[in-house]
This record gives C-alpha cells, sequence and structure tokens, in this order.
C-alpha cells in the first residue's frame, strides 16, 4: 500500500548520533513510500551552502542516495535551515516548496506550513524572522567567513532560548484566529505542520466544514514521523 511520510524539527547535528542514526535508517528503508516532506528544521542551524562539514556531507550524501533510488524527497524551510540554498537542492535531490504549500495528498488538499508564522502571539519572533528572511540580509551574511558566521548563529541560538524561556505557553503556541485565516486563504480544511514541539490532531469547524491540525513531533530523543496512507488512514510511528 502506497503511503507519505512527513517528518520535522530534527535539528540534527553531530552532537546527537542516535537521532542522526534514526533518520539514516528512515533514508534506507524502502516501505512503498511515495515521498517523504521535511517541513522545516532538519539541521539544528545551516549557516550556508557552503558550510560543507563532514558531517553535513554524510546527511547530504544520505539524502541524495535516496533520491537517487526513486524516493521524492520535498523540503520546507524552518526557522533553524532558512538559508539552505539552491546547492543543498541541487546536490541532495530535494525539491523546496514554499512557505505555505497545498498538495493533493491522495485526493485530499492539504496544507503545509512549518508553523512558526502561526505563531502570531510572539510578536518578537515574528519581526526578527522578517528581518532574517530579508534577502539583502540574508546576502550580506553569507558573504561573512564561515567562522564569523559560526559565532553569530551560536550567539543567535543562546538568544532565542533565552527568548522562549520568558514566554508562556500560549505565547509559543499557534493561535486559531490564525490558523484559520491561512486555511482559508488556501480553501484547505486539513494543515500539517512542526515547530511547536507540540504533537497532536487538532480538531473544529471551518466554514461549516469538520477541519484538522496535525502538530509533528520534534525528534528529541525518539524519531517521528506521520503516515498517511492511500485509504487515508493516519497513524504517528517511531523511528530509531
Amino acid at each position: 500500500m502506497k503511503k507519505t511520510l512527513f517528518i520535522s524539527d530534527l535539528h540534527l547535528q553531530a552532537e546527537t548520533p542516535e537521532i542522526t542514526s534514526a533518520f539514516l535508517a528512515l533514508l534506507e528503508s524502502n516501505n512503498e513510500i511515495d515521498a517523504l516532506y521535511i517541513l522545516g528544521d532538519l539541521f539544528e542551524a545551516w549557516i550556508g551552502d557552503d558550510d560543507d562539514t563532514v558531517y553535513h556531507k554524510e546527511i547530504i550524501a544520505a539524502l541524495k542516495a535516496a533520491t537517487k533510488r526513486g524516493l521524492k524527497i520535498y523540503f520546507l524551510r524552518g526557522n533553524r535551515d532558512f538559508l539552505i540554498g539552491k546547492q543543498f537542492l541541487r546536490a541532495t535531490g530535494c525539491e523546496l516548496l514554499a512557505d505555505e504549500t497545498v498538495i493533493n495528498l491522495y485526493g485530499t488538499p492539504v496544507l503545509l506550513m512549518h508553523g512558526d508564522t502561526l505563531c502570531t502571539r510572539d510578536s518578537t519572533y515574528l519581526r526578527s524572522r522578517k528581518y532574517m528572511r530579508n534577502k539583502l540580509i540574508q546576502t550580506l551574511f553569507l558573504w561573512l567567513p564561515l567562522a564569523m558566521r559560526r559565532q553569530i548563529a551560536d550567539k543567535m541560538r543562546a538568544s532565542s532560548n533565552q527568548h522562549m524561556q520568558k514566554l508562556s505557553d500560549d505565547m509559543m503556541d499557534v493561535t486559531q484566529q490564525e490558523v484559520e485565516r491561512v486555511m482559508q486563504k488556501h480553501n484547505s480544511t486539513c494543515l500539517i505542520h512542526g515547530h511547536t514541539h507540540r504533537p497532536n490532531t487538532h480538531r473544529f469547524t471551518l466554514d461549516n466544514k469538520p477541519a484538522a491540525r496535525i502538530v509533528l513531533a520534534a525528534w528529541h530523543k525518539q524519531g517521528s514521523a506521520l503516515v498517511w496512507d492511500e485509504t487515508g488512514d493516519k497513524a504517528t510511528i517511531e523511528i530509531g
């Protein structure tokens, strides 16, 4: 039976070999998977496609091997790896998706997002996101030496962690009003996203129709994927 997998928030880094092993095992599996969708934050940090560490080369090679075997892999940028560019996509064979993408999943229109823009109560983050997504700012950053970019990225992660510690649970989560606005914009009654690290399926009514928002799990200590098969059945599986 054909099936499609969705994952997000792996935060891959050399310091978490068990998570890396789980991801590599997923790429090597061959269980009639139609496609794999990575909905952002594949890496803990990505400071440019020229950051060709041994670890990054290992992940890129594994992705390339999977796509060469015929697995379709789609990637949507997150808040940790929004600088992934054309060089990475060419090297891996992954296809980049827009920040808000609707796919036809076995006859069901499904909206895919990373999920960070749904957290509208965190205005500080959204201002920072707008700044960091500016093409001129990104170009200037990528002109800097790798060592300097690493230092900046480390400081930004530390600052982000401090900011998150000050936020209430509500402020770190999505707002229903924004969820409904984006789903109505794309005429979709099903949304899949990550980012919040709060796996769940939220059901509600949208324009007098049943709707669902599926939140993917982060790979803190255990790999996880949403499996959606051709009959419409959905299940969350552990990986690794």
